[in-house]
């Protein structure tokens, strides 16, 4: 059955006479030399076609090896870019779903995507491609910022992301970290944060030192169990080459030859932040990731530790630091405006 393409609501009231601008329609056709990548491509159902149509107002007919597109002329160039797009990161191998999509369809509205597309094989404008490759998944931008992240993370000796929940700040920052460890340039992967409770009282926690802090630190654990296959994971925190701990213990050490992640740095005190920068060692790289709205420690914004250091370091030779929005949120799109309703629209 034929989709209809999507419509917009018609004008509830009657300005007055004035020249009104022509929306230009546009059609294109748009090939793919691959079949057996069509199925995935198109989705179940057609579902990914059918996102597309509904995110761009477009009009996508498929028939055979060939797609119709039909619409206003800059959506219609949009879902050219963005099934380009779908098909090249199923040519290299990359998974397509509904999240990625998404991410694809938010970059096609910024002049930075031709340079993340562009970076696939067969494209023309490449160049050095921007990727993490990890034991169980290859990581590929999904936002402009979360691209200059991915850069700073490669070239900077410590690196501060800033930004609300969603944007890949901790989970971008152990991929990489995994990375390294897998090729050996670093011998030990450091995860921290502080131990902060979240507006509520826990009380005494039962257990050894490891269970007492371990439910602070799942987030780390769950995006490295999404980066190594579990045994190695289990296998390397046996050994020492991963550690996770809480920031208190972080005093008094070197910490040389480590990818070293500090997550929830918005919780940090000013002693405690510069305590942990000056931990750094040869031939190691620190990312400090927070949300600086949501600092949980007595005292609020004014006694947080990484808006101070920010303040301090930013500029530096050596440092780098991101700032993500709402817009860069890459988890499900009501994640976005949920951030946008509570903090305000992305600047």
């Amino acid at each position: 059955m034929a989709r209809k393409p999507v419509q917009k609501d018609a004008q509830t009231f009657s300005p007055p006479p004035s020249p009104q601008r022509e929306v230009r329609r546009a059609q294109v056709d748009l090939g793919f030399d691959n079949q057996s990548l069509l199925g995935a491509l198109f989705g179940q159902f057609d579902a990914n076609l059918v996102q597309v149509e509904n995110r761009l107002g477009v009009f996508i007919s498929a028939r055979g090896n060939q797609l119709h597109i039909e619409g206003p002329e800059d959506s219609v160039a949009r879902a050219r870019d963005v099934l380009k797009a779908m098909y090249d990161k199923l040519a290299v191998g990359q998974d397509l779903d509904a999240g990625a999509i998404e991410a694809l369809i938010t970059m096609s509205d910024e002049p930075t995507l031709d340079g993340i597309v562009g970076t696939e094989p067969g494209n023309d404008k490449a160049g050095p491609p921007i990727m993490i490759r990890t034991r169980r998944k290859t990581i590929v931008p999904r936002s402009a910022m979360q691209t200059t992240y991915m850069r700073s993370l490669v070239r900077d000796d410590i690196i501060f992301a800033l930004g609300p929940a969603g944007t890949g700040k901790t989970y971008l920052a152990v991929a990489q970290a995994v990375a390294q460890l897998i090729t050996g340039s670093v011998q030990r992967l450091i995860l921290s944060r502080p131990a902060v409770e979240a507006g509520e009282k826990l009380g005494f926690l039962p257990g050894d030192l490891k269970e007492k802090v371990d439910p602070y630190l799942r987030p780390l654990y769950d995006a490295l169990y999404d980066c190594m296959p579990p045994e190695q994971v289990e296998r390397r925190l046996a050994s020492g080459e991963i550690e996770i701990a809480p920031i208190a213990f972080m005093r008094g050490r070197t910490l040389a030859d480590a990818f070293v992640i500090l997550d929830e740095a918005q919780n940090t005190t000013r002693e405690q932040m510069k305590m942990f920068l000056t931990r750094f060692g040869q031939n190691s790289r620190m990312v400090i990731c927070g949300d600086p709205r949501q600092v949980d420690i007595p005292g609020g914004d004014g006694m947080s530790g990484l808006a101070d250091a920010v303040g301090k370091l930013e500029g530096v030779d050596g440092f780098g630091t991101i700032r993500f929005t709402a817009a860069d949120v890459v988890r499900h799109p009501i994640v976005g405006r949920i951030v946008e309703a509570y903090e305000g629209p992305s600047t």
